[in-house]
C-alpha cells in the first residue's frame, strides 16, 4: 500500500470519526460490537482497509466469523487501524437510525478512492481477509509475541518488517 493511499484511507476515517462524533453515540465499552456472532452481525470491509489494518495491527491467535481477534478483554487493540464498519457501529438505540447514513456516505468514498486508483472493490467479511492473509503467508504469526511479521520490500527484494 502507497503512502498516499494509507493517508487518503486515514482521511476518509477522520471524517467518518467526526460525522460519529457529531452524532455523539455512547459506548459502553462492553464489547458486543466485536462479538459477532453473539450480537447477529457480521464486519464487512473492502480489502484495501485489510491491507491498511493489517499492515500495523497486532498479531492475533484466532480466525473464526464468531468475533475479533483484535478484541482483548472487551478492547480493541487495533483501535488506529480499525476499519469503517468499526468506526460507525454502535450498541446505542438512540444511533441506530444515524448509523446507516455515515457508513454509507463513508463506503462510497472508499469505493470512490478505489474506483480512482483503479482497484477492484472486493467487500468482504473480516475473518475471510484475516484467514487468506494467513493462508497465502502474507502475514505469519510470531509465536512468542503474537505479533504480525510483515513482508515488506528492501531493494528490490522481500524482508522482514521489523517488530514493533
Amino acid at each position: 500500500m502507497t503512502s498516499a493511499l494509507a493517508e487518503s484511507i486515514r482521511n476518509v476515517y477522520a471524517a467518518a470519526d467526526a460525522a460519529v462524533a457529531a452524532a455523539g453515540p455512547v459506548c459502553e465499552s462492553s464489547g458486543r460490537c466485536c462479538r459477532f456472532t453473539e450480537y447477529g452481525h457480521t464486519l464487512f470491509l473492502s480489502d484495501m482497509e485489510s491491507e491498511f489494518l493489517l499492515a500495523t495491527a497486532p498479531g492475533y491467535d484466532r480466525v473464526t466469523p464468531d468475533g475479533c481477534p483484535f478484541q482483548v478483554e472487551s478492547l480493541c487493540t487495533a483501535r488506529d487501524e480499525r476499519p469503517l464498519g468499526c468506526r460507525v457501529y454502535f450498541c446505542d438505540p438512540k444511533f441506530q437510525d444515524a448509523m446507516p447514513g455515515i457508513i454509507e456516505t463513508h463506503l462510497q468514498q472508499l469505493k470512490r478512492l478505489a474506483d480512482d486508483i483503479g482497484r477492484p472493490w472486493r467487500y468482504t467479511p473480516l475473518h475471510v481477509f484475516l484467514q487468506e492473509a494467513l493462508d497465502d503467508g502474507r502475514v505469519v504469526l510470531a509465536a512468542k509475541t503474537k505479533r504480525l511479521s510483515l513482508p515488506v520490500m528492501v531493494a528490490g527484494r522481500e524482508a522482514d518488517a521489523p517488530s514493533r
